[in-house]
């Protein structure tokens, strides 16, 4: 069943407020799968990484819990979803008129359907050149002054419609966000992307 996309080793599943990147202050339901194969040093949510410690459940149970909440947006994040067939999911959610929204570093074959992609890409596990063409926003963590070089490597191989955003790392966004502002000041195809939801303390 977790091969057909029937089932899903779900972390949490909460209704909240997008807090970060171009759909920022919408409402939507977010369903955080367990298992990634990238490994963040940064990442805030390591809980998310081992998928033995999130057992499968149904992906219909999922979709019916999702469809109770006003807000017709759903966003699949991580982890990584892209470990798993999301193709059953995305169908059903779109047949109950439900927008999907995917969070993913792109680092595996894309599945699924999507209404809007945001790829985060990360260097230890480098996004493919054929999701990165697929994506609706690029969102590049910022948490060193090198790695406005890897968000030009990536912003290189993305679509001319993909929007370019900047994000600064949580635990240095004091040290990076004078950097970050002065870049896109010099370079304004780019766009800030914060946190907010942490400043609001929401999920």
């Amino acid at each position: 069943m977790l091969e057909k996309g029937l089932k899903l080793p779900v972390m949490e599943e909460f209704y909240s407020l997008q807090g970060e990147g171009f759909h920022t202050g919408e409402a939507a339901y977010f369903v955080r799968v367990g298992g990634c194969d990238v490994g963040c040093h940064w990442c805030d949510i390591k809980e998310s990484w081992n998928a033995d410690l999130h057992p499968p459940i149904s992906t219909d149970g999922i979709i019916e819990r999702a469809a109770t909440y006003p807000a017709k947006a759903v966003i699949i994040t991580g982890g990584e979803p892209l470990n798993y067939n999301l193709d059953y999911l995305c169908n059903q959610m779109k047949s109950k008129g439900i927008k999907t929204f995917l969070e993913t570093s792109g680092s595996l074959p894309m599945s699924g359907s999507w209404d809007w992609i945001c790829l985060s890409p990360k260097q230890n596990i480098h996004p493919t050149d054929s999701n990165l063409k697929l994506a609706g926003e690029l969102k590049v963590i910022i948490s060193e002054l090198s790695d406005f070089e890897w968000a030009e490597i990536n912003a290189a191989k993305v679509s001319e419609a993909c929007l370019l955003y900047l994000q600064p790392e949580w635990s240095k966004r004091n040290e990076m966000m004078p950097a970050i502002i002065d870049y896109i000041m010099q370079n304004p195809t780019w766009r800030i992307s914060l946190q907010s939801h942490k400043y609001m303390r929401i999920p």
